[in-house]
């Protein structure tokens, strides 16, 4: 296997910043990744937690990246440069 290709259990723990604006979202295991019918990564899914603790809780809201905004995978981490105006935000 190259060293370029990664599995996906491989990066569950890597942390998603976006170079931005600085900010740092959960570990990919807390997240999810949607892929098109090609099998193509179409969006990164971030869960914007608002309390550690569910019952407190008064929604969760989602971020929807486009993939085209990931703009490199390191050996820890997942960079975005995405600017705000072009995530599309959703609460449950």
């Amino acid at each position: 296997m190259s060293n370029n290709i990664k599995m996906l259990s491989e990066m569950e723990r890597y942390e998603i910043i976006n170079v931005n604006d600085g900010e740092k979202y959960n570990a990919l295991s807390n997240n999810d990744i949607v892929f098109d019918e090609e099998g193509n990564l179409k969006l990164l899914v971030i869960h914007m937690q608002s309390s550690k603790f569910s019952f407190f809780d008064k929604g969760s809201e989602f971020l929807e990246i486009p993939w085209e905004y990931v703009k490199k995978i390191g050996s820890k981490t997942i960079i975005l440069d995405v600017e705000e105006d072009m995530i599309k935000r959703s609460k449950l």
